[in-house]
């Protein structure tokens, strides 16, 4: 009996609320991307959005939780693997810097819409430069600009080895550097720092003020069920009252970084199956002395040690955050079973399913080197960690800078045709075949390359309705370039970075 009023009390404490065309799981920037797509589509669609936090941005999308790099590949080696025959594949390279015009574009509508209302609040003009020392490593950055400026997006791509250039470029990398060590630099002056925060909270701002929009905090989504009407079910938790919500919906996104995994699980989609997480926690050196701060205006990115995740590349970078100017080096990669920062520690063993135990194993044992790699990261002292800054900034003192710490990234294990697992570094959005759910999973590039996969994912899941003339014409309206390719079209990339510089305020940079 006790059992049956129990199950009773559970029943009656479950409220039915009205149908919503679309919900959104997660307040980062991939839902404020897609929501704000979607209503500008279809602006009598009704969205509701849940948060388990009560803020937006509050996980990877945070300032001091994500690098702040507008990720174009102008200055981050990784996206440039070096192939055996000593050539650079640049692919990815050219694939990344496309998006990002992509998502400047969109922004730029939001601004000349005033959706967004200074765009000084969330991007700012920061060079990017690649620095390298030592023999191999410059052979390799000539090799990478050789090839990164055969293609219109990286044509004002500037090179070289000599020492008092890189000194005007960045004084403080090469102040107190020895004169026989051989260096090189790539800079790009149309890089840029954007606070992903401001950016999702003012997108989620203007969302929430629309009809038939709903952003709820402190929310957590329980239960993911298809039912027979093809709609999903979706069982949410208001974790101040307590109060359990049904909600009936047509489509849902799961955007919710690390914890989306879990909940792709619950969904129980066969497209799904496979998949598992590997948690990567980040930490910076935060600079806190502010004449330091003050003679650096550049982000300078490096080579990763051998072994480490594409996250913890280190670099030297100027940001912006709430207005003010500062300075972090890093990250230094670490390891947790959470899946976010204000996870729980049992969010990696809960993920481990019998279709994906397999996966995960074969993706473990191909990735010993970067077992080995955290593992070494975990046992840093303070020291450790300042000989790593003093690489890049050889005049360093201790007493400047203090640790901070970052988000949790969850990269994606895919599960091989084999039946084995593979570790993938960039985003994977799975979808079901009906179109009527999707998930974002993975880490970098992630929030730069935000509008180009909310593209892709309308592709999947709107399909008929991105056909039809009205919605053509209206992403092309936000979107001039769109089903363009940039890195094929010199004047059209010419003059969409005309454009976007002059809407986003990015014709000077940051004042000394």
């Amino acid at each position: 009996m006790g059992l049956l009023f129990r199950e009773m009390a559970r029943k009656k404490k479950t409220v039915v609320e009205t149908d919503a065309d679309v919900i959104l799981i997660g307040a980062g920037i991939m839902s404020a991307t897609l929501g704000l797509i979607l209503k500008e589509l279809e602006p009598d669609l009704s969205i509701e959005i849940y948060e388990r936090l009560d803020i937006a941005a509050a996980e990877s999308s945070d300032a001091w939780n994500n690098a702040g790099t507008g990720h174009s590949a102008f200055c981050e080696l990784n996206y440039t693997p070096q192939k055996k025959d000593g050539a650079v594949d640049i692919n990815k390279a050219v694939q990344i810097a496309e998006s990002f015009e992509v998502s400047k574009q969109f922004w730029a509508y939001l601004v000349e819409k005033e959706i967004l209302s200074d765009p000084n609040l969330f991007i700012k003009n920061i060079p990017h430069l690649s620095f390298v020392w030592g023999k191999k490593n410059v052979e390799f950055l000539k090799t990478r600009f050789s090839s990164l400026t055969k293609c219109n997006l990286f044509e004002d791509m500037e090179y070289t080895e000599d020492p008092d250039t890189i000194r005007n470029w960045t004084p403080l990398v090469m102040e107190g550097r020895a004169k026989k060590d051989k260096v090189a630099a790539t800079k790009m002056d149309l890089g840029t720092d954007v606070n992903f925060g401001s950016l999702t909270r003012e997108m989620f701002s203007y969302l929430s003020k629309q009809s038939n929009v709903n952003l709820h905090f402190h929310h957590e989504i329980r239960e993911l069920d298809k039912l027979e009407t093809g709609e999903w079910e979706v069982k949410v938790k208001n974790l101040e009252t307590g109060k359990k919500n049904r909600r009936i919906a047509k489509f849902v996104f799961i955007g919710a970084g690390g914890g989306s995994l879990p909940l792709l699980e619950k969904s129980d989609i066969p497209e799904g199956k496979g998949f598992g997480g590997f948690p990567v926690s980040g930490q910076w050196l935060k600079c806190t002395n502010e004449e330091v701060i003050s003679r650096h205006h550049a982000k300078v990115y490096g080579k990763a040690a051998v072994g480490a995740p594409p996250m913890s590349v280190p670099h030297l970078d100027t940001r912006i955050i709430n207005g003010k100017q500062a300075l972090l080096f890093g990250p230094y990669a670490g390891f947790s079973t959470k899946f976010l920062k204000n996870g729980s520690f049992l969010d990696l063993p809960l993920s481990i399913k019998f279709n994906n135990i397999r996966p995960m194993v074969s993706a473990g044992l191909k990735n010993i080197d970067l077992t080995k790699y955290l593992i070494e990261q975990i046992r840093q002292s303070p020291e450790d960690r300042f000989e790593a800054l003093k690489e890049y900034l050889p005049n360093a003192e201790f007493k400047d800078w203090e640790l901070e710490y970052a988000g949790q990234r969850v990269q994606v294990i895919k599960k091989k045709a084999s039946g084995g697992g593979i570790l993938e570094f960039g985003t994977e959005v799975v979808s079901a075949a009906d179109g009527s759910i999707a998930a974002l999973l993975g880490a970098s590039p992630g929030a730069s390359t935000a509008v180009s996969i909310m593209l892709d994912l309308l592709d999947r899941c709107f399909k008929t309705k991105l056909q039809t003339a009205e919605w053509q014409t209206k992403i092309r309206t936000m979107i001039p370039t769109y089903g363009e390719n940039l890195a094929n079209n010199d004047e059209l990339c010419k003059e969409t970075r005309r454009h976007t510089t002059s809407v986003l305020k990015l014709n000077s940079l940051v004042e000394s």
